[in-house]
């Protein structure tokens, strides 16, 4: 492989508290019902704003809800996340190994760079992908494609490494080498099957040992 792409939340983070908790502030900004947190876990990877929408029934406020969210996530959801157990090990092993590694989140760039940062990730990656604020590469399949050009990459030597199905289908519409779903996170082993991932690992080690032996 000549480069791999990570996704972020529920993939190298688990973003749950400050995600879902952001989600509750903005409803209750709202005057909405506000689920449990656990109830709100389906949000974590897609885009937001469609998240709200379906919650919300239709587009109306939807924005609105993005920009609530913002508020709280902004200052403190954001920081309330935690990396996932061995994911510095892997990343260490996998940028001597492979060299060129990369962040592709739908999640805002800013964010996405912060969080990064305030992890001490940020030397295992050549470049944090991201949408823009105004919804800009929000889909996966877009991010992937603007990535992969401006890596100046062959699509058939990359994969993504991802959680839910936005993950797997990116990289399939973009033609990349693989699609490595990852159950740690938060979507499920049917999703990710049904999205056409091409190899399904349980833990961090295990996507590890699964692109060892691709390049053994």
């Amino acid at each position: 492989m000549d480069a791999i792409f990570f996704d972020l939340d529920g993939t190298l983070t688990d973003p749950k508290p400050g995600i879902t908790g952001s989600i509750q502030y903005a409803l209750q900004k709202l005057g909405l019902p506000v689920p449990s947190q656990d109830e709100l876990t389906w949000c974590i990877g897609p885009p937001l704003r469609a998240s709200f929408a379906s919650m919300l029934g239709a587009e109306t406020h939807a924005d609105l809800a993005v920009s609530y969210y913002r508020e709280r996530f902004g200052d403190v959801g954001l920081f309330e996340n935690s990396v996932y157990p061995d994911i510095e090990h892997i990343l260490a092993a996998l940028k001597q190994s492979h060299g060129r590694l990369f962040v592709a989140t739908s999640k805002p760039r800013v964010f996405a760079e912060r969080i990064v940062d305030h992890f001490g990730l940020t030397g295992y990656f050549e470049r944090v992908f991201g949408s823009e604020l105004d919804g800009t590469r929000v889909h996966k399949a877009d991010l992937l494609a603007y990535a992969l050009e401006e890596t100046a990459v062959n699509p058939r030597r990359t994969l993504m490494i991802g959680d839910r199905s936005h993950d797997i289908i990116g990289a399939k519409r973009n033609d990349m080498g693989g699609a490595i779903g990852v159950l740690y996170g938060y979507g499920s082993e049917q999703e990710l099957i049904e999205a056409g991932a091409s190899h399904i690992c349980a833990t961090p080690r295990a996507v590890h040992e699964h692109i060892s032996g691709r390049a053994g």
